[in-house]
């Protein structure tokens, strides 16, 4: 978060005065232009980003924040988010800069390639491209893109509709299969027809709940502030918590859902048909705004105003209990079947940014082993406890970070001068065609 804030200020605070412009961008993000390089649309690479950001993170993931830290997580969450927006905005638009064209015409790009290729006299910058490459590997193998996201599904399958582990898992497995191995078309084809409608429905179901407790929202709001920077005193099946503890939980499990600085997201941006590198990197900015600014703050909204966060319960069970308490059992089918959703685009977007590391490292010949063995591990993912789970992938996410932040602050200048210069050009387009510039 603290790379976000300094890109926050060398940027102009681009995720406040650019957002419009980024907005307006996505809805036109499906056309291509021809003759520009690259494998999927920028809506494409966008959808492919959401599918592994749009995951556990904003149903499980938030409700073990404030279910740990209180309510004041919510508000380090979203602090996270806005700040991620400067980060998300940075790495992508590098991606774009610094990706090239691997053995067999797919496009290759992400941390290890403006890495190797942005800090390429530097000493250091080999080893660092290769250490981000291996974590990033196993990020996907071990960390957000598997046991987390089977877990979840099969705990929503056997709570909703009592289907057996096993079963789940070789469901999971097959789909998995039929999906990644038909490379990232084929991902991003699911991915643009998946995100879009599991995003508006769980947000619609959402709305429905604030709707209707709307008089508990400037209550719930304040309840939120204050608990972010005074301790939370406990209530009901919550324990208490101080300031601290609700910052480290806020701003831990916000990054496991934006992965905002991980680097990962821009492995999909690198494939985009886009010419300019900032206006992939303002689309992908978007990306961060609608998983933890929009998804995330809603979910987290619920699980106050309905007292949710008081119970027992925790995780799905406890985000499922609170869309129950307002629309019964269509509730609980809204969470499970968006969970579900959310869950298998993750594995999916997270298959292929394991693969372009896996690529990085060992060329194209690993690539098939890497794809057997994630299915693999996607077929034992519903067999693993959740604390486990958590503490790998925070391990694994935070080693995955550490390569990619170095890079993005040593490329800072880079990012900077083609942030200038793409508004610069802007200016002037707007002004030879007598348009008042945006």
């Amino acid at each position: 978060m603290g790379t976000g804030i300094f890109l926050t200020w060398k940027l102009g605070m681009v995720q406040v005065f650019r957002l419009p412009l980024a907005l307006r961008y996505v809805l036109n993000s499906r056309k291509t232009e021809i003759g520009v390089q690259g494998d999927i649309s920028s809506f494409g690479a966008l959808s492919t980003a959401l599918s592994s950001t749009v995951g556990t993170g904003n149903i499980v993931g938030v409700a073990t924040a404030i279910k740990t830290g209180g309510p004041g997580a919510l508000f380090w969450m979203l602090l996270a988010g806005f700040f991620g927006m400067a980060t998300m905005y940075s790495e992508s638009l590098l991606a774009v800069k610094y990706r090239v064209t691997d053995s067999k015409g797919q496009m290759s790009g992400g941390p290890m390639y403006y890495i190797k290729n942005g800090l390429g006299q530097r000493k250091y910058s080999q080893t660092l491209a290769a250490a981000f490459a291996f974590f990033g590997m196993n990020v996907a193998l071990f960390g957000i893109g598997t046991f987390p996201q089977v877990n979840s599904i099969v705990d929503s399958a056997r709570i909703a509709f009592n289907i057996h582990e096993t079963l789940s898992a070789f469901v999971i497995s097959l789909l998995v299969a039929f999906v990644t191995l038909g490379g990232i078309r084929r991902i991003a084809g699911v991915a643009q027809l998946l995100v879009p409608f599991m995003a508006i429905s769980y947000v619609s179901g959402c709305l429905i709940i604030i709707g209707l407790n709307f008089e508990k929202i400037p209550e719930t709001l304040n309840l939120i502030v204050n608990a972010a920077f005074t301790e939370t005193a406990a209530k009901g099946g919550f324990l208490g918590a101080g300031v601290m503890l609700a910052a480290r939980m806020g701003i831990a499990r916000g990054i496991f859902s934006n992965e905002s600085g991980l680097g990962s997201a821009p492995i999909a941006a690198a494939a985009a048909k886009v010419k300019e590198p900032a206006r992939q990197g303002l689309i992908s900015m978007t990306g961060t705004f609608f998983d933890t600014i929009i998804i995330c703050f809603m979910t987290g909204i619920i699980l106050i105003v309905t007292d949710s966060w008081t119970g027992d319960l925790a995780g799905a069970y406890m985000t499922s209990y609170a869309f129950s308490t307002v629309l019964a059992e269509f509730g609980n089918y809204i969470v499970t079947v968006g969970l579900i959703l959310f869950a298998f685009t993750t594995i999916l977007g997270w298959n292929y940014y394991g693969e372009r590391c896996t690529e990085f490292l060992f060329g194209v010949k690993g690539i098939l082993p890497y794809k057997i063995l994630y299915i693999l591990i996607v077929a034992s993912g519903a067999f693993m406890t959740l604390d486990v789970i958590w503490v790998l992938a925070d391990i694994v996410n935070g080693l995955m970070a550490i390569p990619n932040l170095i890079a993005l602050l040593a490329l800072r200048k880079v990012v900077t001068i083609e942030t200038k210069q793409y508004f610069e050009k802007l200016k002037a387009e707007a002004s030879n065609s007598g348009e008042i510039p945006k």
